[in-house]
Protein backbone atom coordinates (compact mmCIF):
# COMPACT_ATOMS: atom_id res chain seq x y z
CA UNK A 1 0.00 0.00 0.00
CA UNK A 2 1.26 3.38 -0.73
CA UNK A 3 1.82 5.82 1.51
CA UNK A 4 0.21 9.70 1.44
CA UNK A 5 3.62 10.86 0.39
CA UNK A 6 3.80 8.45 -2.59
CA UNK A 7 0.80 9.19 -3.80
CA UNK A 8 1.11 12.95 -3.61
CA UNK A 9 4.49 12.61 -5.81
CA UNK A 10 3.20 10.38 -7.99
CA UNK A 11 0.14 13.08 -8.78
CA UNK A 12 2.61 16.14 -8.64
CA UNK A 13 4.24 14.07 -11.16
CA UNK A 14 1.25 14.01 -13.28
CA UNK A 15 0.18 17.39 -13.57
CA UNK A 16 3.09 18.64 -14.33
CA UNK A 17 3.68 16.62 -17.42
CA UNK A 18 0.22 17.91 -18.25
CA UNK A 19 1.23 21.48 -17.82
CA UNK A 20 4.32 20.78 -19.85
CA UNK A 21 2.12 19.61 -22.73
CA UNK A 22 -0.04 22.07 -22.82
CA UNK A 23 3.17 24.46 -22.46
CA UNK A 24 4.20 22.71 -25.51
CA UNK A 25 0.93 23.01 -27.05
CA UNK A 26 1.33 26.74 -26.71
CA UNK A 27 4.79 27.52 -27.61
CA UNK A 28 4.13 25.30 -31.18
CA UNK A 29 1.12 27.11 -31.66
CA UNK A 30 1.15 30.62 -30.13
CA UNK A 31 0.30 33.55 -32.46
CA UNK A 32 2.90 35.45 -31.32
CA UNK A 33 6.58 35.85 -30.36
CA UNK A 34 5.31 36.56 -26.89
CA UNK A 35 3.20 33.96 -26.23
CA UNK A 36 6.13 31.59 -27.38
CA UNK A 37 8.67 33.23 -24.89
CA UNK A 38 5.93 33.03 -22.11
CA UNK A 39 5.23 28.84 -23.06
CA UNK A 40 9.15 28.41 -22.96
CA UNK A 41 9.66 30.56 -19.92
CA UNK A 42 6.82 28.04 -18.20
CA UNK A 43 7.66 25.36 -19.70
CA UNK A 44 11.31 25.97 -18.13
CA UNK A 45 9.39 26.14 -14.46
CA UNK A 46 7.81 23.48 -14.74
CA UNK A 47 11.03 21.11 -15.62
CA UNK A 48 12.41 22.64 -12.70
CA UNK A 49 9.65 21.44 -10.42
CA UNK A 50 9.65 17.87 -12.12
CA UNK A 51 13.35 18.04 -11.30
CA UNK A 52 12.85 18.64 -8.20
CA UNK A 53 9.90 15.90 -6.99
CA UNK A 54 12.10 13.63 -9.04
CA UNK A 55 14.34 14.42 -6.51
CA UNK A 56 11.84 14.71 -3.37
CA UNK A 57 11.00 10.86 -5.50
CA UNK A 58 14.26 9.13 -5.62
CA UNK A 59 15.86 11.19 -2.75
CA UNK A 60 19.17 11.83 -4.49
CA UNK A 61 20.92 15.24 -3.91
CA UNK A 62 21.61 15.44 -7.85
CA UNK A 63 17.98 16.24 -9.06
CA UNK A 64 17.99 19.00 -6.75
CA UNK A 65 21.22 20.63 -8.26
CA UNK A 66 20.00 19.53 -11.99
CA UNK A 67 16.98 21.76 -10.86
CA UNK A 68 19.17 24.87 -9.90
CA UNK A 69 21.13 24.45 -13.01
CA UNK A 70 17.39 24.45 -15.00
CA UNK A 71 16.34 27.79 -13.01
CA UNK A 72 19.37 29.33 -14.26
CA UNK A 73 19.48 28.65 -17.93
CA UNK A 74 16.09 29.42 -17.94
CA UNK A 75 16.09 32.64 -16.06
CA UNK A 76 18.96 33.69 -18.61
CA UNK A 77 17.14 32.46 -21.69
CA UNK A 78 14.47 34.59 -20.62
CA UNK A 79 16.00 37.63 -20.17
CA UNK A 80 17.93 37.15 -23.53
CA UNK A 81 14.98 36.71 -25.35
CA UNK A 82 12.78 39.57 -23.68
CA UNK A 83 15.70 41.93 -24.81
CA UNK A 84 15.73 40.53 -28.14
CA UNK A 85 12.02 40.76 -28.74
CA UNK A 86 11.96 44.47 -26.83
CA UNK A 87 14.91 45.71 -29.12
CA UNK A 88 16.11 43.36 -31.92
CA UNK A 89 19.41 42.50 -30.64
CA UNK A 90 20.55 40.93 -27.83
CA UNK A 91 24.73 42.43 -27.27
CA UNK A 92 24.78 45.98 -27.57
Amino acid sequence: MQTLLETAIAYALVCMLVAMAFCAVRLLIGPTAHDRVLALDTLWICGMLLAVVLGLRFGTQVYFEVAILVALLGFVSTIALAKFLMRGEIIE
